[in-house]
């Protein structure tokens, strides 16, 4: 009984590392302002919805772009962008984003020694769904009329945006889990900054390009997804983050294998 009892515990054991967090060493100072990052995106981001949502409500201020904007974008299409503009609809849409999503995941937990990231990036995705959809179906916000649409008719709610929402959602938090484990040089953070603004702002343009929302539908998801964003930068940092031992070798050891981790 032994030998079967040691094995099924050393299997037990082998399955818990899997799901056991890589410390990440910083110092005292480095995890307060990790804190007061994920505090300042939360904020931003959940203030700039609610004004944004206001607006929508009450058909003022921020809200009294989307017919300008979409009437400039309308007046701007072309064939050649009309097709760049589907190709980015569809690499964002409903089939292909949550294949490129699930994939990521799955195969980021199975190369990973640890299995906390893919599991916070799920986490976060799927808490950009759900309130996409539970504030899609409580807002009711039409979307521009059909015959704008240029990709097939869309007669759900628009508010906010889902396509948006789950780009941006997807696209911060990689961006997030695999450069906070890395020492990048300034150079690559503010390649990766840029290109990561110029994907954001394709996927919302996109949508308004095509018509099926108004700006405001973007903005407000890419708002929703900063919140979310500094949620998962809360977690991860009261999860894995420990105060660095001062003159620590072992907290150097730490950081050394951290940054060369998957």
């Amino acid at each position: 009984m032994s030998a079967p009892s040691n094995t099924k515990r050393e299997r037990l054991r082998a399955l818990n590392e899997k799901f056991i967090v890589q410390d990440r060493w910083r110092t005292a100072r480095e995890r307060t302002r990790l804190y007061l990052m994920a505090v300042a995106l939360v904020v931003i981001g959940v203030a700039g919805f609610l004004v944004i949502l206001a607006d929508v409500v009450q058909r003022d201020d921020v809200a009294s772009i989307d017919s300008p904007v979409n009437a400039w974008l309308m007046q701007s299409r072309t064939g050649t962008v009309t097709a760049i503009m589907i190709g980015l609809a569809i690499g964002f849409g409903p089939v292909a984003l949550p294949v490129v999503v699930l994939g990521t995941i799955v195969l980021w937990a199975f190369l990973a020694k640890h299995l906390w990231r893919p599991l916070l990036l799920a986490l976060g995705t799927l808490t950009g769904l759900v309130l996409v959809q539970a504030i899609t179906r409580l807002v009711e916000r039409g979307r521009p009329p059909v015959d704008l649409m240029l990709f097939g008719v869309d007669t759900t709610y628009s508010f906010p945006s889902g396509h948006v929402s789950g780009a941006t959602n997807f696209l911060l938090l990689l961006t997030y889990l695999i450069y906070s484990r890395r020492a990048a040089r300034r150079r690559v953070a503010v390649l990766v900054g840029v290109v990561l603004v110029v994907a954001i702002g394709l996927a919302a343009i996109s949508r308004v390009y095509l018509g099926y929302h108004w700006p405001t539908d973007a903005l407000a998801s890419v708002c929703l997804a900063l919140a979310i964003l500094g949620g998962v930068i809360a977690l991860d940092t009261w999860r894995t983050v420990r105060v660095r031992p001062s003159g620590g070798d072992d907290a150097a050891g730490a950081d050394g294998r951290e940054a060369t981790a998957a």
